[in-house]
């Protein structure tokens, strides 16, 4: 039996983009007919709209679907959460790790939807100060907790392959709300995250 994948994508999307990127290669001095071309145009309509699907999520309820009353108030972390986004004055990819940590008010969420909420602002044509913001607002207001804290670190390949092209520069972002305003729950967090545990 011949190998088969199934993906659903939109059709009119897909082909709008891939008439597109078929006049960007000619564009370029490309061949798009040519044997190693003839498909590229289908494979980054498709490509794209996968690295944009967090336009059509809604971390809300990503959280809200697993979204639990606990009568704690301890320090709740989920670090090195891999990332990868597109960077949206170039759309170009950038990558690294969030870190992310909330002090519950009466209610907590699954561990993964945390992380699925880093997924949902990054798969977006973004800049990385905005999906650090984003992440904080989504977890502030689905469950409303004492604070909220997060922390991102990437690299970006509109730095490291065109313009200043430095290979091994790092972007840090943070945003804080409520509790970690005060020095010393920022400090105990910042700790935490750069801990490497045995």
């Amino acid at each position: 039996m011949a190998y088969s994948r199934t993906e659903h994508y939109d059709e009119q999307a897909t082909s709008s983009l891939m008439k597109s990127y078929h006049e960007v290669l000619a564009a370029l001095g490309e061949d798009p007919d040519r044997e190693g071309l003839l498909k590229t145009p289908e494979r980054v309509a498709k490509a794209m709209q996968y690295l944009t699907q967090g336009y059509h999520l809604d971390a809300n309820a990503i959280i809200n679907s697993a979204k639990f009353h606990e009568d704690v108030s301890e320090m709740i972390i989920v670090k090195d959460i891999e990332l990868f986004s597109m960077c949206e004055h170039h759309m170009l990819p950038f990558f690294g790790k969030a870190h992310i940590a909330y002090i519950p008010n009466g209610w907590i969420t699954g561990l993964s939807k945390i992380a699925r909420v880093v997924d949902v602002f990054s798969r977006r044509l973004q800049v990385q100060e905005r999906l650090t913001t984003q992440i904080l607002g989504a977890i502030k207001e689905s469950l409303n907790p004492l604070g909220v804290a997060v922390v991102i670190e990437a690299k970006h390949l509109c730095m490291m392959m065109r313009g200043v092209q430095k290979q091994n520069s790092v972007t840090t972002t943070s945003a804080f709300d409520g509790e970690f305003l005060k020095n010393a729950t920022r400090s105990e967090f910042l700790k935490l995250i750069s801990a490497k545990l045995d």
